[in-house]
């Protein structure tokens, strides 16, 4: 019986990669803007997440201040 090896999935190596750049963030109008429709349509997650998004986009990352 051979033993089995490890097989890299293609999507890994971009995964690994994109995890470790920075990606920008939609402008805080833009935002604010999703987070308004999100609320409007009752998306509960989508409310927290343009909420934290927002904040994320207008203020500095911790430690760079």
């Amino acid at each position: 019986m051979s033993r089995p090896f490890y097989v890299r999935r293609p999507t890994e190596r971009a995964a690994l990669a994109a995890c470790r750049s920075p990606r920008p963030l939609p402008s805080v109008p833009a935002l604010m803007a999703a987070l308004l429709d999100a609320h409007d349509r009752a998306d509960r997650e989508g409310v927290i997440l343009a909420a934290h998004l927002v904040v994320r986009a207008a203020e500095p990352q911790v430690g760079e201040a």
